[in-house]
C-alpha cells in the first residue's frame, strides 16, 4: 500500500494560527501581523533591473548556476563574513533555502537507519527535512549531549531562528571537530548571519572555525533577509566542493534549477554591499522600537543577539501568550512550532512596516 509523505510529517504549524488570526482582525486599525519572518521593505531598482536585463535570457539555465553568481557568491561570503577563500566549484544555487534544507537530507542519500541532528529549539523544516528522507532527526544544542553518537548530517543555526542565538567561535569548532571525528557532514543555516546587534556572530566557513578547510561543511545562505528577496527564492549553498558537486548531480537530475533572471539579481545583490547595509539600518530601527514595547509590556526577551526575531516570554503557556497579543491585534509565532522546550516564548518578527510596527509598540503600551 502507498504511504502518503504527508502522513510522515507533521501540521503545517502556521495552519493552526486561524482562530488566532482572525481576533487580532478584529482589532480596531487592524491586525499587526509579527508571526512570520517575510520581508515588506522595496526590492532595490538596480536588482529589479537586474532580473530584468536576465529575462531576455531564452534558454535553459545550468543548474550549477552562472560562473559570474558563483564568483559573486564566494567574493560576498570573504567581503561580508571573512570566510575562507572558496573556489567558484564551491557554491550551488538553490531555489530558496527553505526547499534546500527540505530536500538536503534526501538528495545526500539518507534514509532508514541514519540519524539528523537538530537544534533543539529549531526551525521546523530541518525536521521535515530528516523525516522526508525517512531518517530519524534528534534534538541536541551540543556535543556533549549525543555521546557517542555518529550521526550522518548535523544542523546547525546561527544566528537561530526562533530564538536569535549566537553561536561563538569556540562552540561552532567543537560542533566541526565532533562531526568530522564521526564522518558527518554539517549543514550551518547562515540566513540571519548579516543581521547582528548584540554579538558578532561567525561563519562556519570562518577559519577560526573550521580550520581554513571546508571539508565536510555546507553553509546554507538566503537573500530573502538582507536583499529582501524571498518572492525570487534566492539561496544558495557554498563549502566542500566534493558535497557540492555530488549535490550539483542530483539536482540536476531532478530539474531543481534557478531560473536565469534570478541568477541575474542575485549575482548583482551578491556584488553589492549598500542596499544590504540600508536594509540592516531599517531593521535596527524597528527593533529598537519594538524591543521597547515588548520589555516596557512585562515580557523577558531571550537571547536575540542577532536575526529577525525577539524571543519572547510571560512565564505562561505559549498559547496564553498568542492570544493576550492577538486581543491586542497582534499576531506572533507560539514557541512550540520549534519544538518542546520553545513552549513558555513567542516568535515576534520584526518583519513589518515603519507604521505597523508603530501600532504594535502603541497597543503593548495599553
Amino acid at each position: 500500500m502507498r504511504r502518503s509523505p504527508a502522513r510522515r510529517l507533521p501540521d503545517f504549524p502556521w495552519d493552526t494560527l486561524a482562530d488566532a488570526k482572525a481576533k487580532a482582525a478584529t482589532y480596531p486599525g487592524g491586525i499587526v501581523d509579527l508571526s512570520v519572518g517575510t520581508p515588506v521593505d522595496a526590492v532595490a531598482e538596480p536588482i529589479r533591473q537586474a532580473l530584468f536585463d536576465g529575462s531576455a535570457f531564452p534558454g535553459y539555465p545550468a543548474t550549477v548556476g552562472t560562473v559570474a553568481l558563483r564568483e559573486a557568491a564566494t567574493a560576498a561570503l570573504t567581503r561580508r563574513y571573512g570566510t575562507v577563500v572558496l573556489p567558484e566549484s564551491s557554491v550551488l544555487p538553490v531555489v530558496g533555502t527553505k526547499e534546500a534544507i527540505a530536500w538536503l537530507p534526501t538528495v545526500l542519500g539518507l534514509g532508514a537507519g541514519d540519524t539528523v541532528v537538530i537544534p533543539e529549539v529549531a526551525y521546523p523544516t530541518y525536521e521535515v527535512g530528516a523525516l522526508l528522507a525517512g531518517a530519524t532527526p534528534v534534538r541536541a544544542d551540543g556535543t556533549a549531549q549525543l555521546g557517542p553518537a555518529s550521526p550522518a548530517l548535523v544542523f546547525v543555526n546561527s544566528p537561530s531562528n526562533p530564538t536569535g542565538k549566537v553561536l561563538g567561535v569556540d562552540h561552532l569548532r567543537k560542533v566541526v571537530e565532533w562531526a568530522r571525528s564521526r564522518g558527518a557532514i554539517v549543514a550551518s543555516d547562515e540566513c540571519y548571519l548579516g543581521l547582528a546587534w548584540d554579538a558578532e556572530p561567525v561563519s562556519v566557513l570562518d577559519p577560526r572555525v573550521c580550520g581554513g578547510d571546508p571539508t565536510g561543511l555546507i553553509a546554507i545562505h538566503s537573500l530573502s533577509k538582507t536583499s529582501n528577496l524571498a518572492s525570487y527564492r534566492a539561496g544558495f549553498l557554498a563549502g566542500d566542493a566534493t558535497l557540492i558537486r555530488e549535490l550539483t548531480e542530483v539536482r540536476k537530475h531532478a530539474g531543481l534549477i534557478v531560473p536565469f533572471p534570478v541568477q541575474a539579481a542575485m549575482t548583482y545583490a551578491l556584488s553589492v554591499d549598500e542596499h544590504e547595509a540600508e536594509q540592516r539600518e531599517r531593521y535596527a530601527r524597528r527593533r529598537a522600537v519594538l524591543l521597547a514595547a515588548v520589555t516596557g509590556a512585562g515580557f523577558r526577551v531571550d537571547h536575540s543577539e542577532a536575526g529577525l526575531y525577539l524571543w519572547s516570554t510571560r512565564d505562561e503557556p505559549c498559547r496564553d501568550t498568542v492570544d493576550w497579543l492577538a486581543e491586542r491585534g497582534i499576531l506572533a509565532a507560539p514557541g512550540e512550532f520549534y519544538g518542546p522546550t520553545g513552549a513558555r516564548h513567542v516568535r515576534i518578527a520584526m518583519t513589518a512596516t515603519d507604521e505597523r510596527i508603530a501600532a504594535a509598540a502603541q497597543r503593548l503600551q495599553v
